[in-house]
């Protein structure tokens, strides 16, 4: 019974995974463009949110004032006052949000990152178990997984000597890998649809971004293969000790892919793709008979048209023919009048 107490017990504080809201990584975005862009530095800000379990749910965000100097990585600043104000503030606006942790733009964890989290963790409310997370949110737009990276910091015992000859072994502080994945409320899948409506670019047609949409997760599918590839051929060769959960994670992959040797779902899917290029093939001499017949009546009307706009020129010619011709007699009657006039003076 007390073996099973503190293994539960030992379990309360763990974290799980995380998730990452679409304003985090919107207000990730925006920090890293005003503050770094352009630059080799990185930005810092804190993740707010809840806890349930162990699962750390980052609902916000705010960026935080951080300085480092690239050539003494010692050397860093963070404005604790500023954090200090901005989490009172949010405290009145969202009571139940709190802070959970911190994001950097990385890419990579850098040594300052541990201080950084011992300092953060005294911003947590009184009577919190669960530590703050540490989550790398890369900005690049080339990348083509999931930019989010999520940590927690473990303590480790230094087997490798003895701290300071008091005979007692060191902790040593390292941060381990944590599932990280991007998850939305209802509210918040309308505003990335209408986001992402606005920056659409018409240019694009629908077929060829879906086409890129597709060699993108082949593109990233071919580099996770690559990587398993790789770490069971290290395992067989005994470069490096086999994690059973790994393997198994490995085997339930592999088990969710279909058996295509089938005749039956080979048929099946013939019959399908079949069909659905007689359907293709169909609507395009449909759409081609469509087009052709309007360019027949476009062609009618503009001959009517044509007919009626020179039938209104002939008339007009002969109208003033006829007007030209009786001006003629008018004229030719007055000069005879004219005539005979001068004749009986």
């Amino acid at each position: 019974m007390v073996e099973i107490t503190e293994t539960s017990a030992a379990k309360i504080g763990d974290i799980v995974d995380l998730t990452i809201h679409p304003l985090v990584l919107l207000s990730a975005a925006d920090h890293y463009h005003r503050v770094a862009r352009g630059t080799r530095k990185r930005v810092v800000g804190v993740l707010l949110g809840s806890v349930s379990k162990g699962r750390v749910d980052a609902t916000n965000s705010f960026a935080v004032p951080f300085e480092e100097d690239n050539k003494n990585p010692a050397v860093f600043y963070l404005d604790h006052n500023f954090v200090e104000n901005m989490l009172h503030m949010f405290k009145k606006v969202h009571a139940k949000e709190r802070i959970v942790g911190f994001y950097s733009t990385g890419p990579q964890i850098r040594s300052n990152d541990l201080r950084i989290h011992d300092m953060l963790t005294r911003f947590l409310p009184k009577g919190t178990i669960t530590p703050p997370v540490f989550c790398i949110i890369d900005v690049r737009p080339n990348r083509k997984s999931i930019p989010t990276t999520a940590y927690k910091m473990v303590e480790e015992v230094d087997g490798t000597g003895t701290g300071a000859g008091t005979g007692k072994a060191e902790l040593k502080k390292s941060f381990a890998h944590v599932p990280s994945l991007i998850g939305a409320e209802e509210a918040e899948e309308i505003g990335v649809e209408h986001l992402l409506r606005d920056i659409n670019d018409p240019t694009i047609s629908t077929i060829s971004t879906l086409i890129q949409g597709k060699m993108s997760g082949l593109a990233s599918l071919t580099d996770k293969l690559s990587e398993m590839k790789s770490y069971l051929e290290a395992a067989a060769s005994g470069k490096i000790q086999p994690n059973q959960e790994i393997i198994a994670n490995m085997q339930s992959i592999l088990n969710l892919l279909p058996n295509l040797n089938v005749e039956e779902l080979v048929k099946a899917m013939l019959i399908k793709t079949n069909d659905l290029h007689m359907v293709i093939y169909l609507s395009s001499l449909i759409r081609s008979v469509i087009a052709l017949h309007d360019l027949v009546n476009n062609q009618i009307r503009y001959n009517e048209q044509m007919d009626i706009h020179s039938v209104g020129n002939s008339n007009k010619k002969k109208l003033a023919s006829v007007e030209k011709k009786a001006s003629e007699k008018d004229t030719g009657s007055e000069e005879k009048k004219d005539d005979t006039t001068a004749g009986k003076k």
